[in-house]
């Protein structure tokens, strides 16, 4: 009977062990490699794989803010970037949106740094204010993407819709990028943080125009997600002036049924590992601690809620 005894304990050990290993695997869900979400996702990844004791780390391209959220509620996938507006829609159920329900099991992680709305032409076009492109070839992102929703709302405010277009694309950022190098789209639409590759790439190879998007324009949207903002001229080849454009703030998005622990070492292990995530690219130099429970949509997880008090943030 000891005997058995003895085995059967073993077993639970075994048992238990193996649920403590399957829950250290977590995967990064990002965007399109050629966007800021992707290379973040990397370094996120590393970040993890370094600092939480037995973690088993991948990194998932994807076709970014809504693909994430769904994959997110069915469980494939611990930690995802998205953009707010979008994530405000998943925990409403906007159908229209993507959302065929309301996506219940959403938790916050972080708020991180803004995505600029950057609407650049090809500056043979003639394309130089929001009305210009009527008539013009637009690429607004891959369909449901974040970008393609901001796309939306940026062209209602400003009274357009996709009919006024002479031709829509719904196309990743490299993929626009290398149309407009081959002079068969005339604009495309890329809500990221600033300096993307996408664009500096374009920028590098054509003559472009950064299309200003007024903050009259921001206040029409309606959506206190949209921000008026400002790409600092330099930023891009031949951007010799600020323009003025919106900007929605990215979140980091886990899901109810990520272990609380390993949720709060996520969140600690980002916010002393800032240098890395900078290092990757530019844009996550706006993320910041004390904005870091700003505006969220959804309600924080357990674990990163315990973070954040402990750092000082929340009370």
């Amino acid at each position: 009977m000891g005997a058995i005894r003895h085995f059967v304990a073993a077993l639970g050990l075994c048992a238990f062990a193996a649920a403590a290993q399957a829950q250290t695997y977590i995967t990064v869900l990002t965007g399109g490699t050629s966007g800021v979400y992707y290379p973040l996702g990397v370094a996120l990844s590393k970040i993890y794989g370094a600092a939480i004791p037995g973690a088993k780390t991948s990194v998932q391209a994807t076709k970014a803010s809504a693909e994430n959220l769904n994959l997110l509620q069915a469980g494939r996938g611990e930690v995802a970037f998205s953009l707010g507006d979008a994530v405000a829609q998943a925990w409403e159920g906007n159908e229209e949106a993507g959302f065929k329900q309301k996506l219940d099991k959403l938790r916050a992680l972080a708020a991180i740094y803004p995505n600029y709305i950057q609407i650049v032409a090809n500056r043979e076009s003639g394309i130089r204010s929001l009305q210009d492109l009527r008539g013009k070839r637009l690429s607004v992102g891959a369909p449901r993407s974040g970008t393609e929703l901001n796309a939306r709302a940026v062209l209602a405010a400003a009274g357009l819709s996709y009919a006024d277009l002479g031709k829509v694309e719904y196309l990743p950022f490299g993929e626009s990028v290398e149309l407009m190098k081959n002079r068969q789209l005339d604009a495309t639409l890329q809500s990221a943080g600033l300096g993307v590759a996408s664009i500096r790439d374009l920028a590098t190879n054509v003559p472009i125009v950064v299309v200003p998007v007024p903050p009259e324009i921001v206040a029409k949207i309606g959506d206190p997600a949209y921000q008026p903002a400002v790409i600092p001229a330099g930023t891009y080849t031949g951007q010799e002036q600020d323009v003025p454009t919106v900007a929605v703030r990215n979140l980091l998005v886990t899901h109810s049924g990520v272990p609380e622990e390993v949720v709060y070492l996520m969140t600690k292990s980002m916010f002393e590992h800032l240098d890395e995530l900078v290092a990757a690219h530019t844009a996550a130099k706006g993320i910041k601690l004390e904005e870091a429970t700003s505006g969220l949509p959804i309600p924080l997880h357990p674990g990163a809620e315990r973070y954040y008090r402990e750092a000082g943030v929340l009370r």
